[in-house]
Parts: structure tokens; C-alpha cells; sequence
């Protein structure tokens, strides 16, 4: 095997590791970037970008649909989801040629292959190459797969998993989700669009039970609107595949018969195979490998971002521990911090938030104010028919500093922005009202949400206040 030298190894080329490898380079040291798959890891090829892909399809549908409501005759409507899909591949083919060179732009030495630690300071790469590489520094990003659970495995055939439902071009007439967090919510949204009778079944009381009661009430009643049936408090026993579809058991309750089931119930930590051990990298009874708030494992010049971690499991948090992991990597001294982390769920409508919510605050023994401001009363939700949902912030009451805030509706994936970026610069909630905000636009429910929050209003009916 050819040895190789370089001060930054990093391993794998998703949303994590292919950023901190660009980082380390801008620094001025000299990175190798080891992948055995695909450029982009799971979000560009078989998560963020081909399922927001496919839901940008499914929302242009919803338009079309509504388009007389607006006074625009189109006539009949029909859709292929096989061009839908094969436009989701082309979406992934043309960022994954621009990602590669990008990465090659920034003078990285790219490795095909499966890495394997052979100790503190050097590693093998099997696969297109056969290479000893010895490094300084060293960054592990190996990501995640979906879960599979023994009781009921996925064929990839009836029985489906986040990942390999989206190479199918034809939609089933009835799916069965199982596991009603936020990427079987996204799923049973973008089917139940597209015209697929879709029941979601959660072990948990309710959908989005993580995003607080307000949220999964809400999104609930969306669901139930769009004719998605809700079976909670549902445990799945087994899926027996028959004749041309599936048979969902559930303890206690009657089975659900559906075409195919897709199971989205969480994500396995990938780490295994990289020889950690001969590294003195420790890992925990999950496979995450802990670390601390410089991205540092038990080995203080090997670091780990992202899903490996076992902290935030999104791309954007991979991202960020990318540069930080970098940054300290190349002698800086920089740390992670998780308070203000924005989360999107891509359901129609959309949710997003930050921070803390009011059961959280509540648990923390915080005494809070919650302003919400509902969609109903927003202008421009009212002139482009996208009444659903509501803004919310959550605000310490004796300083104004804003806890959290939450919003589901029309553009929320964007709103929540806004509020990221005051509370990661500390803002209060009379910054936020203070700030003058565009008319007629939907970021003014956050303007009124802060009134509100402080009992304000102006755009909102006042408290009536008792004796």
C-alpha cells in the first residue's frame, strides 16, 4: 500500500465532514477527505435534498389545486410521479458533481474508500486506492442509516425505510408509516398531497409528541383535514407481507392492512468498522462517540461531528461542528454551543423552531410569557390564503429574553431565522418589537407575537382582565 501524509484526515463526505475538510483547508493545512459512498452523505442523497425535492412537487400540486380559488382556471389536473422522481435524481446528480468540485477547489486530496484506524496517528483506506495515510489531526463524520428493527425488517420491496422508499417511481394507493416523528410527519404530508391514503402509527399519545402539545395538536387537525388517519398509543408487533400488500399488527388494536409500510423510527449511529478501538476513541453503548464542547474525543487530536456523535441529529448541527472541529483542529480554540439550534420539519404547513418551548420552560421552573399570534389574523397569510398555523415566542417574564420560539405555517422553514439570530445575539423580546418589520409580510407575526408576549397587542384582541 502507498503511504500519504497530511495534517487533517476527515472521514466521510457529508454535510459535517466535507465542510470541516473545506475549513481545514481555508486554514492552510493539508486535508484528505475519505468516503466510501456518495459526496453529501445521507442529506444530499437520500434525506434533506430528495424529500424536499419531492414535497416541492407535492406543494406546486397543492397550488395548482387551488388555483380557481384565486380566480385562475386551469382545467383538469393530473401529475406523473415518476417525473417527479427522476427530477428529485436529477436535483441530487447536479448538486453532487457541483459538491465534488467544490471539495476539489480547495486543494482536498479525495480518497474512495472505507477507512479503518490502525492506530493513533495513521489509518488504511480500502477501495478504489489502497492507502496508508498518517495524519495529525484527525475528524470523523460517519453519519447514520435508518433504523431496522429485527421484528419487522425492511425488504426494501413492501416494507420500506426513509432511504429506500425514495428510489421508487410508483405510489402505492395505501401506506402505512410507522413512527410519527418528523420524518414519517414529512412523508405522510408529501403522500397524503399526492393523493396516497395514508394512516401514520405512533408508539407515543401523539405525532410530534418532541415539538411540545401545541405543535402536534395543530399539525394533528392538519392531518385529519387532509384525511390522514392518526393511530396513537400504538405499538407495532410485527408486518407480515401478503399478496400484493402489507399487514401491520399492533398490540391491543385491530391490524391495518396498506400496500406498503414504511418504517421511520429513528436513525442507527454509524461507527462501527473504523477500528476505534486500536485509536483509543471510546465509544458508548449506542455506537455515538461522546465528545466535548471543542468536538474532541477521548483522544484530544481526534475529533467527531455530527450523527456519529449522537447529539443533534441534523445536517445543519454537522455543519457548524464541521467548522468548530476544524477551527481547533488547525490550533484555534473554538466551542459548540446546542441553545439556539434551529429545527424544520417540511410538512404542509411547515413547522420550525428554536429554543425552548413552554413545557420546557415550565420543567425548568422558569416563569415565562408565551405571545402567539395566529396566521388568521396576518395580512399577507390572509391575501395568499395560508391562514393555517400560528408564530409563537417564549420569553423569560422578568428579563424579556427570549427562551424559544415556534411557528407553524406558510414559510416557516424561513421565519424561524429570524429568531435564531436574536437569541444566538442574546436579544430581548423588545428588540424584536422595536425592530420595524415590512407590511405586508408574514414575519410580522413575530412583531405581534413579542406585543403579545408582554400585553401589547395591537393587531389582537387585548386580554380581558378579571374583577
Amino acid at each position: 500500500m502507498e503511504r500519504k501524509q497530511f495534517d487533517v484526515v476527515v472521514i466521510g463526505a457529508g454535510p459535517g465532514g466535507y465542510v470541516a475538510a473545506i475549513k481545514a483547508s481555508q486554514m492552510g493545512k493539508s486535508v484528505a477527505l475519505i468516503e466510501k459512498e456518495y459526496f453529501g452523505g445521507t442529506c444530499l442523497n437520500v434525506g434533506c435534498i430528495p424529500t424536499k425535492t419531492l414535497i416541492a412537487s407535492a406543494l406546486m400540486l397543492h397550488r395548482v389545486k387551488k388555483a380557481a380559488d384565486f380566480g385562475i382556471e386551469v382545467g383538469s389536473i393530473s401529475f406523473d410521479y415518476s417525473k417527479m422522481k427522476s427530477r428529485k435524481d436529477g436535483v441530487v446528480d447536479k448538486i453532487k458533481k457541483s459538491l465534488e468540485g467544490l471539495i476539489r477547489s480547495n486543494g482536498i486530496s479525495i480518497f474512495k474508500g472505507k477507512a479503518e484506524f490502525t492506530s493513533q496517528n495513521e489509518l488504511k483506506v480500502i477501495g478504489e486506492s489502497n492507502e496508508i495515510i498518517s495524519f495529525k489531526k484527525a475528524i470523523i463524520a460517519t453519519g447514520s442509516i435508518p433504523l431496522d428493527i429485527p421484528a419487522f425488517p425492511c425488504d426494501h420491496k413492501k416494507i420500506f425505510n426513509s432511504s429506500s422508499i425514495l428510489a421508487e417511481s410508483k405510489l402505492p394507493k395505501k401506506i402505512a408509516i410507522i413512527g410519527g416523528g418528523y420524518i414519517g410527519c414529512e412523508f405522510a404530508s408529501l403522500f397524503a398531497e399526492l393523493g396516497v391514503q395514508v394512516t401514520v402509527i405512533e408508539a407515543l399519545p401523539s405525532i410530534l409528541a418532541m415539538q411540545g402539545s401545541m405543535i402536534s395538536d395543530t399539525m394533528t387537525k392538519a392531518f385529519t383535514k387532509k384525511g390522514i388517519e392518526i393511530s396513537s398509543g400504538a405499538s407495532v408487533e410485527r408486518i407480515d407481507t401478503q399478496g400484493d400488500g402489507v399487514l401491520v399488527h399492533l398490540k391491543g388494536k385491530d391490524p391495518i392492512a396498506a400496500d406498503i409500510a414504511l418504517v421511520s423510527i429513528g436513525r442507527k449511529i454509524v461507527s462501527e468498522g473504523l477500528g476505534l478501538e486500536k485509536a483509543g476513541v471510546l465509544v458508548d453503548c449506542k455506537g455515538a462517540i461522546p465528545v466535548d464542547e471543542t468536538m474532541a474525543t477521548s483522544v484530544p487530536f481526534i475529533y467527531a461531528i455530527g450523527d456519529v456523535t449522537g447529539k443533534v441529529l441534523l445536517a445543519h448541527v454537522a455543519s457548524h461542528q464541521g467548522i468548530i472541529a476544524a477551527i481547533n483542529a488547525c490550533g484555534g480554540d473554538a466551542r459548540m454551543h446546542y441553545d439556539t439550534i434551529p429545527a424544520v420539519i417540511f410538512t404542509h404547513p411547515e413547522v420550525a423552531m428554536v429554543g425552548m418551548l413552554p413545557e420546557q420552560a415550565a420543567e425548568a421552573g422558569i416563569e415565562y410569557a408565551v405571545g402567539k399570534f395566529p396566521f388568521q389574523a396576518l395580512g399577507k397569510a390572509v391575501a395568499a390564503m395560508e391562514t393555517e398555523g400560528f408564530a409563537q415566542i417564549v420569553t423569560e417574564k422578568k428579563t424579556g429574553r427570549i427562551l424559544g420560539a415556534q411557528v407553524i405555517g406558510e414559510e416557516a422553514a424561513s421565519l424561524i431565522s429570524e429568531m435564531a439570530l436574536a437569541m444566538s445575539n442574546e436579544l430581548t423580546v423588545e428588540c424584536i418589537s422595536e425592530t420595524i418589520h415590512a407590511h405586508p409580510t408574514l414575519p410580522e407575526a413575530w412583531l405581534e407575537a413579542s406585543l403579545l408576549s408582554v400585553d401589547t397587542p395591537i393587531h389582537f384582541p387585548p386580554k380581558m382582565k378579571k374583577g
